[in-house]
């Protein structure tokens, strides 16, 4: 299953291993160089919002444009901050099927956490078009993706996001990531066709922040203004 996978054994299980987001694309563009200057067959797609800037770093590197896949977590009813799964803006839904069922969800409640969720997607699906005047998505049919976020928790974000990127009909998606737990891993290498991993860990315990030295929660302007920046770069 993980023949898809790979990661750099000299930062298996590190933590602090980058010091911000911006020093985790330059590395993680380092891994990608193959792609460099391949305009016309490869593109960058990041989760915003902490993706965007490590999506913005490899897409100058490597002189790619870069796009977004807007995709957030369904809340849990009692406790908004908690999810369990995730929706994309066009609606492709993945559900942590197990968590849902052992927090004792009904249908109903999991139908209306679901249209909740694509409900906070419409204005934000918005404004990042706007800032392309364009739709989302609209360059990806029979090019190679490499979909890239800060980091894979769970995973269960970055599978929605497969799963909307696949509709579009590329020619690959490469999963690209500085840090990810290994049960995300496990979740996310048998749909892609490639996962790459800087920072593999382990450990039961996993938050995506520990493997960054300078952490801070992007905020949505933060990642608006990289991404329109570079699409009048080289878009």
């Amino acid at each position: 299953m993980l023949e898809r996978f790979e990661d750099d054994p000299n930062f298996r299980d590190k933590i602090g291993t980058f010091k911000d987001r911006q020093d985790a694309g330059n590395l993680l563009a380092r891994k990608l160089s193959q792609y460099a200057g391949k305009r016309d067959s490869a593109l960058v797609v990041a989760i915003p919002s902490g993706g965007v800037p490590v999506g913005y770093v490899v897409a100058k590197q490597l002189g790619l444009a870069l796009d977004v896949v807007l995709v957030r977590k369904i809340p849990v009813p009692w406790e908004p901050e908690a999810g369990f799964g995730s929706v994309t803006f066009d609606g492709s839904v993945f559900l942590n099927e197990p968590l849902a069922a052992n927090l004792g969800l009904t249908k109903p409640q999991i139908a209306k956490s679901v249209k909740e969720a694509k409900k906070g997607l419409e204005e934000r699906a918005r404004r990042f078009a706007t800032a392309t005047r364009r739709e989302l998505l609209s360059k990806v049919s029979g090019r190679t993706v490499l979909l890239v976020d800060d980091g894979l928790a769970s995973g269960y974000s970055m599978l929605a996001s497969v799963d909307s990127i696949r509709k579009r009909k590329p020619d690959s998606v490469i999963v690209a990531v500085p840090t990810a737990s290994l049960a995300a891993v496990h979740l996310v290498s048998p749909k892609a066709d490639k996962l790459i991993v800087l920072n593999l860990r382990t450990s039961p315990y996993f938050a995506v922040a520990d493997a960054y030295t300078e952490w801070h929660d992007v905020p949505e302007d933060e990642a608006l203004k990289l991404y329109s920046e570079i699409q009048a770069r080289i878009d």
